[in-house]
């Protein structure tokens, strides 16, 4: 039984070798026929033995004969941030250089977009330099930057947040005062106003630890610091407060000091809490140092309701009537803001004299006012005004013509009149039908006050 299975175990084999053999007889004549059917490209070049540079995202190819695990030059794709890129032992040093200015250049590219308004597509980049492999040289002004992509966008909750986070992981570097001085700013933005101050207490206090070199930079922070608590009062509605804050700021005389927007400040904050002779005072100062200001028709405006509340109604209507005649070469830079002031100092002034009875002085403001503006929005209003003063002024005749100028300026202003502006109309008619009224009752009045003539009796001679 065992012999007769090996001897079929030796047949089965000997039919296998026979037929390899064959293979191996035939393999010379396949190879021929395919040569003449298939004839190799003899214009490709010789492998080179190089590392073809690996596509993105890919694998690096070897087209080497050499086997890829035992050759040292084989190229590693760099990663995207973070790590060297690895060419053999001899170039570590070159490699980690490249990589660095690799990283610095995705930091001004990131820088860029968010000056481009384009802070969207910057935060990606900065996240990737955010890596632990990074160095701190890239992640802090990275990390910088990401919170002034989060301000752009009006997220003043994570600007915050990154901010705190810079603080904590760096809490000794030198921009700390800065930050902590743009965090103040952000909770007096989002009306937490005692955060607000304490983070500007906080600057002052960190700016003691800089260095003496930094001297210019401390002061810098800390006249910024004293500046945003006064403004922090302020718009607190804190004016007494402010106002001591802004006066002594002015005292120091720091030539780092905004003296403009502070004395600006100041003389409003006066005026709130009724203090109007500083006011006075401090509006005077303004417009003789700062004569081609921004904010000059403002500073007029409150001098004049200083002048008035002190009463001293001849200098105050002076103020508005020198408002009401500025230049225009002063006016062309911000038109629509001298407008806006004109127009309220002029009205809220006029107003008052005419409450006061003070009809003379009303007239001639309401007169001024009606030529700042054509528009029939605001001169018909004004123009009513100047009918009623005229009327106070016991001149029925002049204040009729002017109503009915407004009436006659119906039409132009078509189906587009406001329901305000079409009640000045129909008040125009009523005061003209109530002047014609009025005059034709006086005259009647005087008709019947008239002694009645004396009646001639004839008398009879004859009697």
């Amino acid at each position: 039984m065992n012999l007769s299975r090996a001897i079929q175990i030796q047949s089965r084999n000997q039919k296998a070798e026979n037929r390899n053999a064959f293979l191996l007889s035939a393999f010379p004549i396949s190879t021929l026929v395919l040569c003449l059917l298939c004839p190799p490209n003899f214009m490709a070049s010789e492998p080179s033995g190089e590392i073809t540079a690996p596509l993105a995202g890919t694998a690096p190819v070897v087209t080497s004969t050499t086997d890829a695990a035992t050759n040292s030059e084989i190229q590693i794709s760099p990663e995207p941030l973070g790590k060297p890129v690895v060419s053999g032992e001899a170039g570590k040093e070159i490699t980690k250089a490249d990589t660095e200015k690799l990283l610095k250049n995705r930091l001004e590219l990131a820088r860029n977009l968010r000056r481009t308004r384009l802070a969207p597509q910057a935060e990606p980049i900065l996240v990737e330099l955010l890596q632990d492999g990074n160095p701190d040289s890239i992640r802090q002004p990275a990390l910088l930057e990401l919170a002034l992509c989060a301000q752009d966008q009006n997220d003043l909750p994570r600007a915050l947040q990154i901010y705190s986070q810079f603080l904590s992981r760096w809490p000794n570097d030198p921009h700390m005062p800065e930050i902590l001085l743009r965090q103040g700013q952000f909770f007096r933005q989002m009306g937490l106003n005692s955060m607000a101050l304490a983070k500007f207490y906080s600057v002052m206090t960190a700016a003691l630890a800089l260095k003496n070199d930094q001297l210019d930079y401390y002061k810098r922070l800390v006249v910024q610091a004293q500046t945003e608590i006064a403004e922090t009062h302020y718009q607190m509605g804190k004016y007494a407060d402010a106002a001591e804050y802004f006066a002594r700021l002015l005292k120091q005389g720091s030539p780092l000091l905004n003296r403009l927007q502070a004395q600006y400040r100041l003389l409003h904050a006066l005026s709130e809490i009724g203090h109007h002779d500083e006011a006075v005072s401090q509006a005077q100062d303004f417009l003789t140092r700062y004569p081609d200001a921004a904010d000059l028709a403002e500073v007029r405006f409150a001098l004049a309701h200083s002048l008035k509340e002190l009463g001293r109604n001849g200098e105050s209507l002076q103020q508005v009537l020198s408002l009401l005649q500025e230049q225009k070469s002063q006016t062309a830079g911000r038109p629509e803001v001298w407008a806006y002031w004109q127009q309220r100092a002029g009205n809220e002034i006029a107003n008052q004299l005419y409450r006061e009875g003070d009809y003379t002085r009303a007239l001639d403001v309401y007169l001024s006012l009606a030529q700042i503006d054509p528009a029939p929005t605001w001169q018909i209003p004004v123009n009513y005004q100047i009918g009623m003063t005229y009327e106070r002024l016991q001149q029925p005749q002049l204040a009729s013509l002017t109503y009915s100028n407004i009436v006659s300026r119906e039409l132009e202003t078509g189906t587009n009149a406001s329901p305000g502006l079409k009640s000045v109309f129909d008040m125009a008619r009523w005061r003209i039908n109530f002047i014609n009224w009025q005059s034709h009752a006086e005259n009647s009045t005087r008709e019947f006050a008239q002694p009645p003539r004396e009646s001639v009796v004839a008398t009879d001679p004859k009697s």
